[in-house]
């Protein structure tokens, strides 16, 4: 898989593109909303585009709104990666085009891992 990470933590973004490069797929990681729309510019073949909720500048909502904006036809899986996870984060976030809503705090780096890779082959 071609995945778009995106993640203002650099701790974290690092962790988790380390974790997914580890287990066989391209990760490109960037650490905002504009910089995810850039890459998605400039490549329309990610598998997954893993965001992060809460970042300076674009929310992780406000990102999923404009990918479902500027790229409809886009196939990647949005897969939310976050520590907000009250039900009402999940539910805006699925009503905005999330495929997916990962807890970080409650899933290790692997776990993480395995998540994506099932909901993508599901």
């Amino acid at each position: 898989m071609k995945i778009l990470l995106v993640d203002d933590d650099n701790f974290l973004r690092d962790m988790y593109a380390t974790k997914f490069t580890q287990g066989g797929h391209e990760v490109v990681a960037v650490d905002s909303g504009a910089s995810a729309l850039t890459a998605l510019s400039q490549a329309s073949d990610f598998s997954v585009v893993m965001l992060d909720m809460v970042m300076p500048g674009m929310s992780g909502l406000e990102l999923l709104v404009k990918i479902k904006e500027q790229y409809p036809a886009l196939p990647a899986k949005l897969i939310v990666l976050s520590n907000q996870g009250q039900e009402e984060d999940i539910r805006e976030a699925t009503e905005a085009g999330a495929s997916a809503y990962i807890i970080k705090a409650e899933s290790v780096p692997s776990e993480v891992l395995s998540k994506v890779e099932a909901i993508c082959a599901g």
